[in-house]
């Protein structure tokens, strides 16, 4: 009897003590399981005897919800959606990279902001904050990897802030579900009635291969701003080869500056829901699977706001089986002010969509400042680019604020020079 006690004594010290021993060799370059308790970062949960992998303490999955810093030194893997929670803040520091797993639907890996959660992304020039797929080669402390290009994109999610700004939505609701997140997901809610909601500062961030699908016809943007609020500092953001679009807003009241949007699968800056702020100094380049480099509609409720855009500088792409200069579209309501485009095909166009827009343009709530255009071979005259294709309303003088140019003649545009930090200026987009 007493032998059998001590081989079984010794059975199960030998089982603890591979099990222990497993844990901590798992744990020497992962977080800490053995304890059989999820502790955020952990996937080793009840480990009943037996320690399953856990992951990296920089690999990131669900919802945070208290203050933390992700620093330079270390790469963050996204492993599903990252939600910044409702009264958290999450800092980034400069320098810093962030790749997304692979995944579509339900498993598509982006970095969410929700209603009340602050992020503090501040880059700089020299150490721009970068978001990029986990396929990329980069590593710390360099600004590119050696193994992507513009053609590969949709290889992860993207970027997405959510306010508490106005919206105009189908039936004059107060808030909506975000484009690109499944219904049911409760902080996937954007849209308030608080226009100076500050949803925190982006600076110098450069978001690279994503736009993965969650469904048929939804996928999500390289930066998204659901009703973004007007104390939040948004400048100096690139995104480049987005499967989807560059940067949509749906409402708000920001009013970004120095955006760059280059090879994006759709629309360059693409505007909905009576978005009421001002894009300042942006450039929009195509590349060969683009659409438009401006998609802009209007309010799908009740409530009205104009947008303004200034100072933007639009490059076509002459492969593009699209390539649209801009649409305007769904009653959009703002002005364009300062446009410099070239490189467009000769069948590229300015279009005012439909009865609705053509209206607003009619009744001056839809207007044209200065735009210059290179014009493409074949077209002779600059205001043939500017096509009503209302079928009902007629206007007069669409496109009589625009001349013909020469490139380098320009008078009007961005100043593209605040874009030589980027990874397009870097592989001569521009």
């Amino acid at each position: 009897m007493k032998k059998t006690n001590l081989i079984l004594s010794i059975v199960i010290l030998t089982v603890l003590t591979f099990t222990i021993t497993s844990c901590s060799d798992d744990d020497e370059t992962k977080a800490t399981c053995f304890d059989g308790i999820q502790n955020g970062s952990e996937t080793g949960i009840d480990c009943g005897g037996v320690c399953e992998p856990c992951k990296s303490e920089f690999e990131k999955i669900g919802i945070i919800t208290t203050n933390e810093t992700w620093t330079s030194n270390n790469i963050y893997i996204l492993s599903g959606k990252v939600i910044v929670d409702d009264g958290t803040t999450l800092t980034i520091e400069a320098g810093t990279i962030i790749k997304g797993k692979e995944g579509t639907g339900s498993l598509s890996s982006a970095l969410i902001v929700a209603r009340g959660g602050k992020l503090m992304a501040q880059g700089t020039s020299a150490k721009p904050i970068i978001m990029t797929s986990e396929k990329d080669n980069i590593e710390v402390g360099e600004m590119a990897g050696t193994n992507l290009s513009i053609s590969d994109n949709g290889l992860w999610g993207g970027l997405i802030v959510l306010g508490k700004a106005k919206g105009s939505f189908t039936g004059d609701v107060t808030e909506v579900q975000i484009e690109g997140i499944p219904a049911g997901d409760s902080w996937g809610l954007y849209g308030g009635d608080d226009d100076t909601d500050n949803s925190g500062i982006l600076q110098y961030i450069s978001i690279r291969h994503g736009g993965t699908s969650i469904a048929t016809g939804n996928d999500i943007n390289g930066l998204t701003l659901g009703a973004v609020g007007s104390e939040t500092i948004i400048e100096n953001i690139e995104v480049v080869a987005n499967f989807d679009d560059g940067v949509e807003f749906f409402g708000g009241a920001v009013s970004p500056k120095n955006l760059l949007v280059w090879a994006c699968g759709d629309d360059g800056l693409d505007i909905d829901q009576a978005y009421s702020g001002t894009i300042t100094n942006s450039m929009v380049i195509l590349g060969g699977t683009s659409d438009h480099a401006l998609e802009i509609d209007g309010p799908e409720g009740s409530y009205n706001a104009q947008f303004t855009l200034n100072n933007i500088t639009l490059k076509g792409d002459a492969t593009t089986s699209k390539g649209e200069y801009a649409d305007y579209r769904s009653g959009a309501m703002g002005a364009s002010n300062n446009i410099y485009a070239y490189n467009f095909k000769d069948e590229s166009d300015v279009e005012l969509d439909n009865d609705g827009v053509a209206t607003n343009y009619a009744n001056d709530e839809l207007t044209f400042g200065t735009w210059e255009i290179v014009l493409p071979s074949g077209v002779t005259d600059v205001k043939d680019i500017f096509k009503n294709k209302a079928e009902t309303v007629v206007v007069e003088g669409f496109g009589d604020n625009a001349a013909a140019v020469t490139v380098g003649n320009q008078t009007v545009g961005a100043d593209v020079s605040v874009f030589d930090w980027t990874y397009a200026k870097a592989n001569s987009a521009f």
